[in-house]
């Protein structure tokens, strides 16, 4: 709802998370996802995972700019 740009995106969130670029470490045990969907223009979706098969998306957006995320610990990269 507060990420207007992101209507039309729901397919891509959930491919952001089933099948990332990386999955980088977030600051209170949820995970950063994201995927570049067009060149230099990345999906972010901030997610936690409650199991292995539950889980709840936090936020996601959309940035040009992934330097900040890079320098967290990366869990899994492609």
């Amino acid at each position: 709802e507060e990420h207007s740009e992101l209507a039309g995106y729901y397919y891509e969130v959930l491919e952001t998370i089933s099948a990332p670029t990386a999955i980088y470490e977030g600051k209170a045990d949820e995970f950063i996802a994201y995927k570049e969907i067009q060149p230099g223009k990345f999906l972010l979706v901030i997610y936690k995972e409650e199991s292995n098969k539950d889980g709840f998306i936090i936020t996601s957006f959309l940035s040009r700019n992934i330097k900040r995320i890079k320098r967290r610990k990366q869990l899994w990269h492609r």
